[in-house]
C-alpha cells in the first residue's frame, strides 16, 4: 500500500504545481493619470487639479513565495498604461467635451450642477435654472452621465479588465472633484455639498 501511496501524492503535487494563478492589481496611479488627462480635456484645466484625498497607492511588488516554484503569480507591472485612447472612448470625450463648453459650464458656474461623488453630474439647485431651461438642462445632464457611465466601462473593458468599472468610476469621481473649478459645487461622502 505504502509503495503506490507515493506515486499518488506526488502526482498530485505535480497535478497541483500545474494551476497557474493570476492576481492582477488594479494599476491605481496608472488610472490617475488618465483620469486627470481624460477631465482636463473634458471641462478644462483652468485650475490645476490638487492631489486627491487619498493618494493611490502603487502596484503591489511580488514578494518571494516557496510555492512559486509550483504556482505562478504574476503582477501588475508598475508603469501599467491605462488607455484612453481607442475610438470609442475618444468619441464620447469629444461629445462630453462639447456638451461642457456649449451647455453644462454656465450651470456649474451658477451653481445649478455639480459633481456627485459617484461620479455623475448632478441637478444641485435647479432654482437657479430658468423655468424655460430647466427640460433642456435635465435632458443634457441626463446624457452626459450616460456618457460618463459609458466611458467608465469602456475604459475598463479596453484594458482588458471589465471588473475595474467600478475603481475606474471612484477613480473619476475623485478626479472631476480635484479639477473643479473655483465656486463649482462637488458632493463629498456623506452627500453633503461644498463649494471649492
Amino acid at each position: 500500500m505504502r509503495q503506490w501511496l507515493s506515486p499518488v501524492l506526488l502526482l498530485g503535487a505535480l497535478a497541483l504545481g500545474a494551476c497557474v494563478t493570476i492576481n492582477v492589481y488594479f494599476p491605481a496611479a496608472e488610472a490617475q493619470e488618465a483620469a486627470e488627462e481624460f477631465v482636463d480635456k473634458v471641462i478644462g484645466d483652468d485650475a490645476k487639479p490638487a492631489p486627491p484625498a487619498n493618494p493611490p497607492q502603487s502596484s503591489r511588488t511580488p514578494s518571494f513565495n516557496p510555492m512559486s516554484l509550483l504556482i505562478s503569480e504574476a503582477y501588475a507591472a508598475d508603469g501599467v498604461d491605462i488607455s484612453i485612447r481607442t475610438p470609442a472612448i475618444q468619441a464620447i470625450q469629444d461629445r462630453m467635451a462639447q456638451r461642457f463648453q456649449t451647455s453644462l459650464e454656465a450651470h456649474f458656474d451658477s451653481g445649478a450642477l455639480g459633481f456627485g461623488n459617484d461620479g455623475l453630474v448632478v441637478l444641485r439647485d435647479a432654482s437657479k435654472v430658468g423655468l424655460k431651461d430647466r427640460v433642456s438642462v435635465n435632458q443634457w445632464v441626463a446624457e452626459d452621465n450616460r456618457d460618463r457611465k459609458a466611458v467608465y466601462r469602456e475604459i475598463a473593458v479596453a484594458n482588458g479588465h471589465p471588473e475595474w468599472e467600478a475603481q475606474i468610476r471612484e477613480t473619476f469621481a475623485k478626479q472631476w472633484i480635484a479639477s473643479a473649478h473655483k465656486g463649482w459645487w462637488y458632493q463629498v461622502g456623506d452627500g453633503s455639498w461644498k463649494q471649492k
